[in-house]
């Protein structure tokens, strides 16, 4: 993983239990970070939704900052892994589709999750500059040398890679970070696994011909 911001996984063994109460915990963490911002939630507010007593939350997270950390490499680590699937010996329509496909399912499952990074950075990111590091870089210049390998071997165009990946963030997280507009302007009161669906066939189809995939 890019971010090398502690977390209370080191700290303690796991088990299901653990695990089972984490997870709850990091859900009503999201919902809190999402609705109020960082400075605006609370712990108390968090131990409500997930309804634990707020000494079971100090048990698995010290602080807020920690939890709220947790809930940004929850989010980063399931992107970045989907990311780090594309290979430049596979051909670019099975891994595209893959990859947006796992991108919209995440936008999906965890909007709230999705929503309180884009507010990080929308702030400038303060409590994650760590992330964008030199090695942040490194990984990047990684990932988007799979499409210039593509292109050399005259699969897509010789389209300048760093905006292939920039539009794929953009265009699969903004169903998460942009639902209400959405669902607005399709005259729904929330997007369903259909719209989802549709929605992923056609950024796949978009995508995939804007590139020039010649398959």
């Amino acid at each position: 993983m890019l971010m090398e911001i502690g977390s209370h996984r080191a700290d303690k063994p796991g088990g299901r239990i653990r695990q089972k109460n984490e997870q709850i915990i990091i859900a009503a963490a999201e919902a809190e970070f999402a609705a109020n911002g960082f400075k605006g939630a609370t712990m108390n507010n968090i131990a409500l939704k997930a309804g634990l007593p707020k000494s079971n939350i100090h048990y698995y997270f010290k602080n807020k900052l920690q939890l709220y950390i947790e809930v940004l490499i929850n989010i980063i680590d399931l992107w970045d892994n989907a990311l780090n699937e594309l290979d430049a010996d596979s051909e670019p329509a099975a891994a595209l589709r893959e990859y947006i496909a796992a991108k919209m399912r995440f936008s999906r499952e965890y909007p709230l999750a999705s929503r309180v990074f884009a507010k990080e950075i929308l702030s400038g990111a303060p409590r994650i500059k760590q992330y964008f590091s030199s090695e942040y870089r490194e990984w990047f210049l990684r990932k988007t040398d799979v499409f210039s390998k593509w292109a050399q071997q005259g699969k897509i165009d010789p389209i300048d890679p760093a905006h292939i990946v920039f539009l794929l963030w953009s265009s699969t997280q903004h169903y998460a970070d942009f639902e209400v507009q959405i669902a607005a302007a399709l005259g729904k009161k929330s997007l369903s696994k259909k719209d989802f669906d549709e929605a992923t066939d056609a950024l796949t189809k978009i995508i995939i011909r804007g590139i020039g995939y010649q398959g």
